[in-house]
């Protein structure tokens, strides 16, 4: 498979570990399994994140079989399913909203740190907020004190040809603002 040089695509204005930018959300998947001592290893790392007085409010729930597969597939959307149905493993991100203000902030440092992981295990990955929340409550028995952020595909790269032709020319890294946009010093200032 040929490889993306990154630095075709992005650069960073100071310095940080490759990882940060080596890390992106393609969509071609191949028909590789993810095993599960590697799977538990992404959600081992995921475990490790921060969260406020320690609370933990994230829940995963994981789909390596095909049965379990096709319960997600029930409730992602059409225009994901277009390419995340050669994915080979979902995890649904949720959290406690028991847990207080903070549960999504914390679930989404616990995805950050499960991208990271998947990524150094040789696996990609890509969030989708396109599903329907209330089929995946119902199919996934998720009580209502849990909010549903995000259905990550999990899995190994394939070439952008094996995607439909409308996904090839997006299966590239995709650029950030400046921090010049972003960070603002003493207050908001845009």
């Amino acid at each position: 498979m040929k490889k993306i040089n990154i630095t075709e695509y992005r650069e960073a204005t100071y310095p940080i570990d490759d990882m940060f930018l080596s890390r992106w959300s393609p969509r071609s998947f191949a028909d590789k399994e993810v095993d599960e001592a590697t799977l538990m290893s992404v959600l081992e790392a995921a475990r490790w994140a921060p969260s406020a007085s320690n609370k933990q409010p994230w829940r995963f729930i994981a789909a390596r079989t095909e049965k379990d597969r096709n319960k997600f597939n029930s409730f992602i959307m059409d225009g994901n399913r277009a390419w995340s149905d050669k994915a080979t493993a979902f995890v649904l991100i949720i959290s406690d909203t028991d847990a207080g203000g903070t549960h999504a902030f914390d679930a989404g440092t616990a995805w950050g740190f499960l991208s990271l992981q998947a990524m150094k295990k040789g696996l990609i990955t890509h969030a989708m907020g396109g599903f329907y929340q209330d089929q995946a409550r119902e199919v996934l028995n998720i009580p209502e004190h849990y909010d549903i952020h995000a259905v990550v595909a999990i899995g190994y790269q394939d070439e952008k040809e094996r995607l439909e032709e409308k996904f090839q020319e997006r299966e590239i890294p995709s650029t950030r603002r400046p921090l010049t946009e972003t960070v603002m010093e003493g207050s908001f200032k845009f």
